[in-house]
């Protein structure tokens, strides 16, 4: 566990020689402000000193996505179709991307359920610093982890034939889709990783989310589907951001006849959006009522 210092910074408490800065002043909505800020970078930069000094997390993470990315893009892509035609490989990297996005929010609960069984959290709501700031800053971490996970992924796609065929603009639109959706993810981690008693307790609930990432469009159209499950699919958040993304990338898009899947693109800003508003207070409620 990394240390933190005795700054105004870290512990939350001003001190002669600390530096410029507003006090901790709770009549002070500057003050409220500016130390919610300070607090979140100090929760960031020790979630990813951790990442620096284990950089095995990030490849662990990754191995499934690229296992599975090359186990369906070889072994099985010769044998899968996509409907109204297009090579399988392309329209399978969009759906990738977003399964991995989509699953990050898994080890977020693993990483604040650790943190909550070594008695850190604890420690963080002895301090005077601002109730969001937990929840925040692990999310302000992950966010960067994710960014450099997708990179990979993205180079990774590259290297086996995968291309972005809709210009810049599209790529970097199908790329901040797919960082929305693991950004609202986050707070579903944060917050089921404060309600589950044990690290072990919290790599259960890949039995959860590992069903929620297959039906979807992630792999196959929801159309090649028995009716009842491509509903379900296709009205899958994943599933919004895998077809958006496939269209904005240019890759082949098996798009149903359903009104979620014609305004893939839509949906894929909605349902970050609905999700964060969510369980962002949620998260931010469950840190504040945890017991000492």
């Amino acid at each position: 566990m990394t240390t933190f210092g005795r700054s105004a910074a870290t512990t939350g408490v001003r001190r002669p020689g600390d530096g410029p800065g507003p006090s901790r002043n709770p009549d002070s909505s500057h003050s409220l402000v500016y130390w919610a800020v300070v607090d979140c970078w100090n929760i960031t930069r020790r979630t990813l000193t951790h990442y620096q000094r284990q950089p095995a997390a990030i490849v662990w993470q990754l191995g499934f996505p690229i296992l599975s990315l090359l186990l369906y893009g070889y072994v099985f892509g010769s044998a899968m179709k996509v409907p109204g035609g297009g090579d399988y490989r392309e329209f399978l990297m969009p759906g990738m991307f977003a399964m991995t996005m989509a699953m990050g929010f898994m080890n977020t609960a693993v990483a604040v359920v650790t943190d909550a069984s070594k008695g850190v959290v604890d420690r963080f709501r002895s301090m005077p610093m601002a109730p969001s700031a937990f929840a925040s800053g692990r999310g302000a971490a992950d966010l960067v982890v994710a960014s450099a996970e997708l990179t990979i992924l993205a180079v990774t796609a590259l290297l086996i034939g995968w291309r972005a065929d809709g210009g810049p603009l599209g790529a970097l639109g199908a790329f901040g889709l797919l960082l929305l959706l693991r950004f609202s993810l986050i707070w579903v981690g944060v917050w089921l990783g404060m309600l589950v008693p044990t690290p072990e307790a919290a790599g259960g609930l890949y039995a959860v989310a590992f069903p929620l990432t297959m039906i979807s469009s992630t792999f196959v159209s929801p159309s090649l589907m028995p009716d009842w499950l491509g509903f379900v699919a296709a009205w899958n958040p994943i599933s919004s951001t895998a077809t958006a993304t496939r269209e904005l990338f240019g890759n082949p898009v098996a798009g149903g006849g359903t009104w979620v899947e014609q305004h893939a693109v839509l949906m894929a800003v909605v349902w970050p959006l609905v999700v964060t508003l969510v369980f962002l207070p949620l998260a931010v409620r469950r840190f504040q009522r945890l017991s000492r």
